[in-house]
């Protein structure tokens, strides 16, 4: 796991410097917030909405982002005077959540700007009853929000806006679908489900912080689309809360609120929750653990019965996430792994044809941006197949399989990668022989996306288009060694994606 966190690739410094951009816009919207006289719950609810300002917002574009981030106030205040003004009258109070709930999830049916302004809308009323708000704080409350989410504002696309000089990346929609067809509209369902199940069952634990179990299932159905990858992250979650509350008794709990050790660590985790979120869910739920034991450290009521208490309260959330998402309108494993990675094999097929135009001297044809859309695909093509790669996953057949897929698909990728970089060659020239390659490439796709188990196993050996019988070789030129190496990983995805008689990859 540490090997994971700390050797992963990150092009570009991406990550880096998305956590590094985070720790100082947060630092300023706090301080900003200090000098504007606010309490150390108004500098908190500050922090707070910062982060999520620069966490949650994930437009493909600069401008798209800087609209979801103006519309954050507008969604969240009303939901925080609604926390505040319910704070004495717990049954519409629970209600009130709970379609808050409902709302968030449902609305990502709208891409990431219904996610980003879901997420928000959660977390301004999670913030209350974390903060324990109440009617008279709202102005302050506003305040704080107004001001640390313009400061992060600030600083993300003014100070340090260095997705100006990236090219936008597309960001894949969940699968589509009519009514209860729809995923988003299955999953609205079953995350209000399971955090009302929550919300009773954390309040029998605790009737102070019985919001930590709400906020565990809420979190556990975040960026998750069917039922395996919402064991796999509830089981994440889980256990990074495990290993965050052992931190905290070794480092929170000692500080004890102290202000400049405590600043410090602050800073760290929010470092580390950003860093880490793109590659270990595990280590980013350490992260928020430690920065919430720090927080109430500075609230004063931190102790080791409060960190046991949390634990209890995430394990009732997590038992809410997988009792809905097992029982109440269930996604399958299948269906949503099937739909990624069907999206994937067609964009290897645009990719392909991109390639081919600019090598036969299309200057309109832009291969780069199709290949950002693929690596975006291949990364929800992981996500999905997450819990057939299990090790916790008893059924080794689909588990060979699964891996067998994600490596072909990489080895597609790679090779795409190699050819679009040929592409870009001003030098690079083309041929028939290239022709052909990009044919059989596209035909193998059709087989794998559109045909049965049968035309499947003919991947590989598709018609043969008059004038181009020659198969490339590997060693005919960059371009053709790279479309052989695309070709022969497609032929082989047939048997793990269709093994024996027709059988899909993963069980119902």
């Amino acid at each position: 796991m540490l090997k994971r966190v700390f050797v992963a690739p990150d092009p570009g410094r991406a990550r880096l410097r998305f956590a590094a951009r985070a720790v100082l816009g947060i630092g300023s919207a706090v301080a900003v917030c200090g000098l504007a006289g606010h309490s150390l719950v108004g500098a908190v609810t500050g922090g707070l909405a910062a982060l999520l300002a620069l966490f949650t917002v994930v437009d493909a574009t600069v401008r798209g982002q800087a609209i979801t981030t103006a519309l954050l106030p507008a969604v969240g205040m009303p939901v925080l005077a609604a926390a505040a003004v319910l704070h004495d009258h717990p049954v519409a109070r629970d209600v009130t959540f709970l379609a808050v709930i409902g709302a968030g999830v449902y609305a990502r049916r709208w891409g990431p700007r219904g996610h980003s302004l879901g997420v928000f809308a959660f977390m301004m009323f999670f913030v209350a009853q974390f903060l324990h708000a109440t009617r008279e704080q709202l102005p302050e409350l506003y305040g704080s929000l107004a001001l640390s989410v313009l400061t992060a504002a600030a600083v993300r696309f003014g100070l340090w806006c260095y997705e100006r000089r990236l090219p936008p990346t597309p960001v894949p929609a969940p699968p589509g679908g009519r009514g209860l067809a729809r995923v988003t509209t299955r999953q609205a369902v079953q995350a209000t489900a399971g955090a009302g199940f929550a919300l009773v069952v954390g309040q029998l634990v605790s009737g102070q912080r019985w919001y930590w179990a709400v906020g565990a299932t809420w979190w556990i159905f975040v960026n998750t689309t069917s039922r395996g990858e919402t064991l796999v992250r509830g089981f994440r979650r889980v256990l990074g809360t495990v290993i965050g509350i052992g931190l905290g008794l070794l480092v929170a709990i000692p500080v004890n609120g102290a202000g400049l050790p405590t600043a410090a660590l602050v800073a760290v985790c929010v470092f580390g929750v950003f860093y880490t979120a793109a590659v270990s869910y595990t280590w980013m739920m350490l992260w928020v653990t430690l920065l919430a034991e720090l927080l109430y450290g500075l609230l004063g009521v931190l102790s080791p019965g409060l960190l046991a208490l949390r634990l209890a309260e995430t394990g009732v959330g997590a038992l809410g996430a997988v009792l809905a998402v097992l029982f109440v309108l269930p996604v399958t494993t299948h269906a949503v792994t099937d739909a990624w990675i069907q999206r994937a094999l067609r964009s290897v097929h645009a990719c392909t044809a991109e390639a081919a135009a600019r090598l036969a001297g299309d200057p309109a044809a832009d291969p780069a941006a199709r290949v950002a859309e693929l690596e975006q695909l291949l990364g929800r093509v992981r996500l999905s197949v997450a819990p057939l790669v299990h090790p916790l996953n008893p059924v080794l057949g689909r588990k060979r399989r699964a891996r067998r897929v994600l490596a072909l698909l990489d080895d597609c990728a790679r090779e795409i990668r190699g050819l679009v970089a040929v592409a870009a060659d001003p030098e690079a020239s083309h041929d028939a022989r290239l022709a052909a390659a990009c044919w059989r490439v596209q035909d193998a796709v059709e087989a794998l996306t559109e045909g049965g188990p049968e035309q499947a196993a003919h991947v590989g050996r598709p018609p043969v288009r008059a004038g181009h019988a020659e198969r490339p070789a590997a060693n005919g030129g960059p371009a053709l060694a790279h479309l052989h190496g695309l070709e022969r990983a497609l032929t082989e995805l047939a048997h793990p994606l269709r093994a024996g008689s027709g059988s899909p990859l993963v069980g119902a």
